[in-house]
């Protein structure tokens, strides 16, 4: 890692609690830099490489939200919003606009640093399957049972990675596509909250509400009517079902 490269950026307006972190995962050994307002932030991300955010909400006379919706314009890197702001709709809108977790203060530092290890080994995990999948797509051998598909013009590449609809390719993220195919693959049963945190986030501190926002992303690209989805059915405080009669594998649906 050279000297333009970072694992993690904080940006908090308290500097302390910046300091204090990036002193702390740098003890670690995870690189991190702090910076204390909007306008730093975003001159950091132009000079140096960064795997993952830690973003406060409030940032002096600036928004954490806005900017987070700025960085989302150029940069996929994982980011986690750090607020003592609790409220549901400051979690729903941090989610909503490309945040990838939400975590409340106080926290603790040692809590924080199992988190962010998670999460940075999973997208880097995730990264290198995009690079080997790139390096083979040419040579993918696609068949009827590569696709899987939800409606007639909806249907998921699994030799690409990809999700098309009415020929053309959705993004899906990659937590979008590994909570997706987990679902499929096991269709026919209900998969508990639990199940997916343990098997797909491989993160024990992520909330119900992270996995929520996944599904109904998913769903808006999947389903035709988002109150009565078809394919991805919720059972209520239990999980989530896929039906094996709501896919299927071939040239159409």
């Amino acid at each position: 890692m050279n000297d333009t490269e970072y694992k993690v950026l904080m940006i908090d307006d308290d500097e302390l609690i910046a300091r204090s972190t990036a002193e702390y995962f740098n003890i670690l050994g995870c690189k991190t830099a702090y910076v204390t307002s909007y306008d730093d932030a975003v001159k950091f991300l132009d000079d140096h490489e960064i795997s993952l955010l830690l973003l406060d909400i409030n940032l002096g006379d600036r928004s954490g939200f806005d900017l987070c919706r700025k960085i989302r314009e150029n940069y996929d890197m994982p980011i986690l919003f750090i607020s003592a702001r609790t409220s549901d709709d400051d979690v729903i809108i941090a989610l909503n606009i490309g945040g990838d977790d939400y975590i409340k203060k106080p926290y603790t530092l040692g809590v924080l640093f199992a988190k962010v290890k998670a999460i940075l080994g999973r997208y880097e995990k995730a990264a290198q399957a995009a690079q080997l999948i790139a390096g083979t797509q040419e040579k993918a051998v696609h068949t009827d049972d590569n696709r899987i598909y939800f409606r007639e013009d909806v249907y998921l590449d699994t030799a690409m990675h990809k999700l098309i609809s009415g020929g053309r390719q959705e993004e899906l993220r990659a937590m979008e596509y590994k909570l997706l195919t987990y679902l499929l693959e096991n269709a026919g049963r209900v998969v508990t909250k639990e199940e997916l945190l343990k098997n797909v986030w491989e993160d024990e501190y992520t909330g119900d509400g992270t996995i929520s926002v996944h599904i109904r992303h998913i769903r808006e690209k999947i389903e035709t009517e988002l109150k009565n989805p078809s394919v991805i059915k919720t059972v209520w405080g239990v999980g989530y079902v896929v039906e094996k009669d709501a896919v299927r594998r071939g040239e159409h649906a």
